[in-house]
């Protein structure tokens, strides 16, 4: 009997203790946060890393950088209320609440921080090739990228501005890793890359046979951006890989932050005062640090802002 009262007792403590955790918990302005970023090798994790020291150190909240899948599965976690904070690209925030492309519904609950740095589409191919502009890749066997991914849609989207579909090429639906295995083998003519510059896989690539990276052309860009907004203009440097010895004239998707719209609206106030007040700090723990400027942060965001986001932005001048 007594046995039966000790463990009646210990279930009643741990009911209360259950109850008294969960009534003290604040979703809206919640102690401790999680970020998705994406995996351990790419710029996404290590940044996040960053910031989530900064908000440790300048919000007094427990923040964590979490390994993912990145932008399409940080989109469902934000929208099921796993994370509070993600890293995504602006194209692939822009389908996840309008539910296209990747997206087959409109997912709920995320809105927009800003955008943080360029991830540039750049369209390789060997340095010595004949091909001079997008008009070219017609015939040719072309990487566009891994099926599904953002990187095959930003492929799919410059070439119908050209003028071009699937049907005028050889497409190869490649993740990086094997088109610059098919790249060195001879096996495509080009490949389309989405990412920060230099890309390391392109790189590679450069040390050992040179490339280049062909501009895309005002009037390309001009159709491409009427349909699709979130798309800027951004040009990969001379000096970028070996083999480039002109500029190429081309466009970005940018690398975004993302919050889950339950957030209160200070909580975010604070989180991106935290952040864009104190991106020097930001510079020393990561060179992509360098790169995120406040004033350019609204670039390219075509989905609505956080409240808190959208008041920090407001009292510093910049809009919209």
């Amino acid at each position: 009997m007594k046995r039966y009262l000790v463990v009646l007792a210990l279930a009643a403590v741990l009911v209360v203790s259950a109850f008294g955790c969960s009534s003290t918990a604040d979703p809206k302005n919640p102690d401790s946060i999680q970020i998705a970023t994406g995996g351990t090798g790419g710029v996404y994790y290590p940044l996040g890393g960053g910031m989530a020291k900064i908000f440790q150190d300048k919000l007094k909240v427990s923040a964590t950088a979490q390994v993912t899948g990145a932008s399409i599965e940080n989109m469902q976690l934000l929208s099921k209320g796993e994370v509070q904070v993600a890293f995504t690209q602006n194209d692939i925030l822009d389908y996840a609440i309008n539910g296209k492309e990747v997206f087959d519904k409109k997912l709920d609950k995320i809105q927009a921080i800003g955008a943080i740095y360029p991830e540039i589409v750049q369209i390789v191919v060997p340095a010595d090739s004949k091909i001079q502009s997008i008009k070219d890749l017609k015939g040719k066997k072309v990487s566009v990228g891994a099926p599904g991914s953002g990187n095959e849609a930003n492929s799919r989207q410059i070439l119908e501005a050209a003028g071009i579909t699937y049907d005028d090429i050889k497409p190869e639906l490649k993740s990086y890793a094997d088109s610059a295995d098919s790249f060195k083998d001879g096996l495509i003519d080009a490949m389309f890359v989405t990412s920060g510059i230099p890309n390391s896989s392109v790189q590679d690539i450069a040390v050992s046979q040179g490339v280049r990276v062909i501009s895309i052309g005002d009037d390309v860009k001009a159709k491409l951006k009427e349909k699709y907004p979130f798309y800027v203009d951004e040009s990969v440097p001379k000096t970028t890989y070996k083999g480039q010895k002109e500029d190429a004239d081309t466009v970005a998707v940018l690398a975004s932050l993302a919050v889950n719209s339950d957030l209160s609206e200070d909580f975010v106030y604070k989180l991106t005062q935290a952040l864009f007040d104190h991106l020097d700090t930001l510079a020393k723990q990561n060179e992509k640090g360098k790169e995120i400027k406040a004033e350019k942060a609204l670039e390219g965001i075509t989905v609505p802002l956080h409240p808190g986001a959208e008041k920090y932005f407001k009292e510093k001048g910049i809009a919209k």
